[in-house]
């Protein structure tokens, strides 16, 4: 596979990833078994190359046994290769503690396609490509042919074209699954009486519906807003953002109190504003009520 990167981009050579281990590493099961041994050491200066990065080495190794056996020189590859998307040190470090499997893995069929996909398929600019990785490291764990191909397909499919194309800040839709992630979504809002296209509507204007959990977020949400708030899914159309606010912490306040004082807003206007300025226009909106009362 040819890769269409930046001039900019250096590439290490390829090298051997999953050496044959010797049998010296594969009965090294502590730095403290024989710290004299060369096994030994090379095992102590992984754990400390892992710590530098601030990868935690005990959940690493639960997570990726095929450490023990890596060479470190193979670490420093993949961190290497991983500065070529534009991370700092720090920043791979935590991906690194998220998804250690990414230390032992083949940056030629597994890294370098995440990133040709990255600029030639979803158009990204190179130097938005560590805020897409940033904000879903998942993206470099994923299959381009069987995950993150199809999905982007369904995506333009539904719209996600022109000035609503993938971005480095909707990326994270890309390793949702399509079947078994995406559709039940779609079909849980369409299953209220909303049709297809009025769904897609909301969900190009509000791409984070398609990452919201159906039973954890779109349900509860919906029953309050239908039950409690009396609402009309005409609201829900116009501000599909609602789902984005906790039903808990703002939702629920905030509708209590514009019912105690017998007040009412349209959505947007009940959740967008911060705290302060929600009091302050409830108090406003109080003593206008106030006011007319008296005249």
């Amino acid at each position: 596979m040819i890769l269409h990167l930046p001039q900019t981009l250096i590439f290490c050579p390829k090298l051997s990833l999953n050496p044959k281990p010797s049998p010296q590493f594969l009965n090294c099961s502590s730095p403290l078994e024989n710290p004299t041994s060369d096994s030994g050491l090379r095992f102590r200066s992984k754990l400390l190359y892992l710590q530098s990065l601030n990868v935690n080495p005990t959940k690493a190794l639960q997570l990726n046994p095929n450490l023990r056996s890596t060479p470190i020189k193979s670490f420093k590859f993949i961190e290497s290769c991983l500065y070529s998307f534009g991370l700092e040190r720090s920043e791979l470090g935590r991906i690194l503690d998220m998804y250690p499997q990414l230390l032992t893995c083949e940056p030629y069929t597994d890294l370098y396609p995440v990133l040709d996909f990255l600029l030639n398929d979803v158009k990204i600019p190179f130097p938005a490509v560590r805020k897409a990785v940033i904000r879903c490291p998942r993206l470099l764990i994923c299959d381009v042919g069987m995950q993150l191909r199809p999905t982007l397909w369904f995506l333009r499919k539904i719209g996600f074209v022109g000035s609503n194309s993938i971005t480095w800040q909707t990326t994270l839709l890309l390793v949702s699954n399509v079947e078994g992630t995406l559709m039940p979504k779609l079909d849980y809002l369409m299953s209220l009486g909303l049709k297809y296209e009025e769904v897609v509507n909301m969900v190009l204007r509000s791409p984070a519906l398609l990452t919201y959990s159906v039973e954890n977020n779109l349900k509860p949400k919906v029953e309050y807003f239908l039950d409690e708030m009396n609402g009309d899914l005409a609201d829900l159309k116009r501000f599909p953002q609602y789902f984005s606010f906790s039903l808990e912490r703002k939702i629920k306040r905030r509708h209590q109190l514009l019912c105690e004082h017998c007040l009412s807003l349209p959505l947007s206007d009940m959740l967008k504003p911060s705290d302060g300025e929600f009091s302050a226009h409830l108090v406003e909106r109080r003593l206008r009520l106030f006011v007319g009362r008296i005249l």
